[in-house]
């Protein structure tokens, strides 16, 4: 039988101690006699090994009558999916050693503590690790930039992306990947820290990432690019301010680029048509006018006027206050 088969006489002697699979005789020498039955047991066990099920579980699952096939899947699953997520770890670990490019097996250790303290499941380990590096030799860029797109609790993630742009134009090469990922918070970290990062380079990665299909990537970026001059994230972000996504940093923003003549009447005009078009939500109505106030001078006393005597008391109310407030201001021009 182990001949034909290629299990061990030692692992069937095994399979029958354990109770998973008990020749059906013995012969007058002593020797196991298995039937076709038992052959087939023996092949099912092998099979489940292979599986990566331990020797306990196979035999859970042949004492167990309501165990079904698709219950062992799921189970393989699950199990498979944990396995992946460590490999992972461990390669992006070993990556990082690498990207490194240690020098000797000390400078081997130091990162790979390193990586193990930015690893760490206590918030406080990981910004030692990077306020406090071992030898008080700075973390190394590819190793933060890791951290930073990982980095889930905000305080930490803070501290993370205020180190990379420490690193200038290496840090935003390093975290750069991060926003194409598939994953969508990585993608949100990543346009974080791309925002704190100074520079034109930093700039068209903002710019591009206005057309990222999540609407949080979507709106970090419109925040950062259009402080920066980017015209292209005023869509973005009047989108914002009718969605009442962070409307008042959107809003001013927008008046900051409305500095511009040209870029002030686009958004004026994007504004009045939002207007037109949500004439029965009072809520975007008064976000929106709170957006007009934002605009330089007077320009949105023509729009805001006609929304003092507006039907819904609220939006009225808010438009009259509003016309006033910027009203006064070409009286405090003059003067």
């Amino acid at each position: 039988m182990a001949r034909r088969s290629g299990v061990s006489t030692r692992m069937l002697r095994h399979y029958d101690s354990l109770g998973l699979v008990r020749p059906t005789g013995r012969t007058v020498g002593g020797y196991r006699q298995y039937s076709d039955a038992d052959i087939r047991s023996i092949f099912h066990v092998e099979s489940l090994r292979t599986l990566g099920l331990s020797l306990r579980e196979i035999a859970r699952i042949l004492a167990d009558q309501s165990f079904t096939p698709r219950t062992l899947v799921s189970d393989l699953i699950e199990r498979t999916e944990h396995r992946l997520v460590r490999e992972r770890e461990l390669l992006d670990r070993l990556r990082a050693v690498e990207n490194a490019e240690p020098d000797d097996w000390r400078d081997v250790l130091r990162i790979v503590e390193l990586v193990r303290a930015l690893g760490s499941a206590d918030p406080h380990n990981r910004l030692q690790a990077v306020l406090n590096p071992a030898a008080n030799e700075p973390v190394p860029t590819g190793l933060l930039a890791a951290a930073v797109l990982a980095e889930t609790e905000p305080n930490m993630a803070g501290a993370l992306r205020w180190a990379l742009s420490r690193a200038g134009g290496d840090g935003l090469v390093a975290v750069a990947p991060g926003l194409a990922s598939v994953d969508v918070e990585v993608r949100r970290r990543a346009v974080l820290a791309v925002a704190e990062i100074p520079g034109d380079a930093a700039t068209e990665l903002l710019t591009a990432a206005l057309d990222d299909p999540d609407s949080g990537v979507r709106g970090h970026a419109a925040l950062s690019a259009g402080r920066r001059g980017v015209t292209a994230a005023e869509p973005v972000l009047v989108g914002m301010v009718v969605a009442g996504v962070n409307d008042v940093d959107a809003s001013e923003v927008l008046g900051e680029l409305s500095g511009d003549p040209e870029s002030a009447d686009r958004i004026l005009r994007a504004l009045t048509d939002a207007l037109t078009a949500h004439a029965n939500d009072a809520g975007i109505r008064i976000r929106l006018i709170q957006a007009l106030v934002e605009l330089p001078g007077t320009r949105a006393l023509a729009a805001l006027r006609p929304l003092s005597a507006d039907p819904d008391h609220s939006v009225a109310l808010v438009a009259k206050a509003f016309t006033a407030l910027v009203a006064s201001r070409a009286t405090s021009q003059d003067h």
